[in-house]
């Protein structure tokens, strides 16, 4: 199986995609970053500077370095000033989706299970579109949270189908930044074993 095959099949799809002009961007960058082994997160185009095209994006393990950054933009420009999306001058922004992250896969869920997380639905889930709690766990039909701050009569612990996320990201704590910087290096250490063991494999000319 090819690399760019084996990249496609891997992708998950996303719970969360945009709309109008972020969803045109989308389309047309993502057939460029999935072969290259990299998973969109989120585009935005907002009037930030004038104007600025905002593309996160990350590795399948999760990391997300400045080369890769880099990698990307050399990417999709070419591809983006053929099409020609936006109808003004932009600013082109590659960035990873950082520690306070959005939500917009399922394994999202999975791998920051026990850390807290800002949300809203799309539709009225126990009499409410915004929560707020620590995830439980998660399923492939939807998550488990507990909320932090349940009012008066409200159950701690809510179910939320993915069928409902609207929008959620991660929110900044002490124990989030230390799961993410200890998840960052070992799947960095990971990425450079598999490498050397790579070099190594390789017949000698």
């Amino acid at each position: 199986m090819s690399d760019t095959t084996a990249a496609e099949n891997t992708q998950e799809p996303r719970l969360i995609t945009e709309t109008g002009i972020d969803r045109r961007i989308a389309d047309i960058i993502e057939p460029v970053l999935v072969p290259m082994g990299y998973q969109l997160v989120r585009v935005r185009l907002s009037s930030q500077n004038g104007a600025t095209l905002q593309i996160m994006a990350e590795r399948l393990d999760g990391t997300m370095t400045v080369e890769d950054c880099e990698a990307i933009s050399t990417a999709i420009s070419p591809v983006l000033d053929v099409e020609d999306p936006v109808d003004r001058e932009y600013h082109l922004e590659v960035s990873s989706p950082g520690i306070d992250r959005p939500m917009v896969r399922k394994s999202d869920f999975s791998r920051w299970s026990g850390h807290l997380i800002k949300f809203e639905t799309s539709v009225l889930v126990d009499n409410r579109k915004r929560f707020r709690g620590k995830i439980v766990s998660a399923d492939d039909e939807g998550f488990t949270i507990e909320r932090d701050q349940p009012a008066a009569g409200e159950e701690p612990r809510v179910v939320i189908p993915f069928t409902a996320l609207a929008e959620g990201r991660l929110i900044l704590t002490d124990d989030l930044i230390r799961d993410a910087l200890t998840a960052d290096k070992k799947a960095k250490a990971a990425q450079a074993a598999n490498e050397n063991f790579e070099d190594e494999d390789s017949p000698i000319n």
